[in-house]
């Protein structure tokens, strides 16, 4: 499991999960308190924290900067409790959303200054696929066809004082009509654009980790589903 919160990604792994190639800059084993976040930078590794010192990271890295950090890293054998005692600590909404292809160009969105991919929260009673097959067709005015899942995505945010932790289920999806396709405005949405790889590259630089983590995980897929 990754979250990506203040824009930081912290990893959750059971210690099987941990690749051998990986280097942390800084570990810490068995903390009984959390380190000074000042000694906090590029990759940390802490291995079985206590709950007290994930409840003092969640809360450093949700309100502090931070800017000399990439990655947390948390190792623990019980990695489902430690999934469960994190959710515990927001309020969890599902959302679900695309990667639209058409050719060999993918549709970007651009909202509150950035761009992104196109997605939205549950109806009531609504399944993640035909959650996500609705909000894209609504945020951009197309029709399109469901392809495979690629991954979810997990990020924090705050919202009248609540810390929220979003879920959101992301999918491949195929153009079948984009004659009318226009931004939903009152989504906030200003621009859309269909951009091949490269120029997909440089607007993620313009985007959110989570985003670029997405589109790794659909590059996985590539081969399969879609050709650069």
């Amino acid at each position: 499991m990754k979250i990506f919160i203040n824009d930081k990604p912290l990893d959750i792994l059971t210690p099987d999960q941990l690749s051998k190639e990986k280097t942390f800059e800084c570990i810490y084993d068995h903390p009984v308190e959390l380190p000074g976040t000042s000694d906090f930078h590029d990759d940390v590794l802490i291995i079985e924290p206590s709950q007290d010192v994930i409840i003092k990271l969640l809360y450093v890295l949700r309100t502090r900067k931070l800017k000399d950090l990439d990655s947390v890293t948390v190792v623990a054998e019980d990695k489902n409790g430690v999934k469960d005692f994190i959710k515990s600590r927001f309020s969890v909404i599902k959302a679900a959303g695309g990667v639209v292809t058409k050719g060999k160009n993918i549709l970007f969105i651009h909202r509150l200054g950035k761009w992104d991919l196109p997605k939205g929260k549950f109806d009531k009673g609504e399944t993640p696929s035909q959650c996500a097959v609705r909000e894209v067709e609504e945020e951009c005015n197309i029709q399109v066809k469901l392809g495979p899942e690629i991954c979810k995505t997990w990020h924090t945010y705050t919202h009248n004082r609540k810390s929220i932790l979003k879920k959101t289920y992301w999918y491949v999806m195929e153009n079948v009509d984009d004659s009318e396709m226009s931004p939903q405005k009152e989504e906030g949405i200003e621009d859309l654009r269909w951009l091949n790889h490269h120029e997909a590259k440089t607007a993620l630089v313009n985007s959110y980790p989570s985003m670029r983590y997405l589109y790794k995980r659909f590059l996985r897929m590539a081969p399969k589903v879609y050709t650069l």
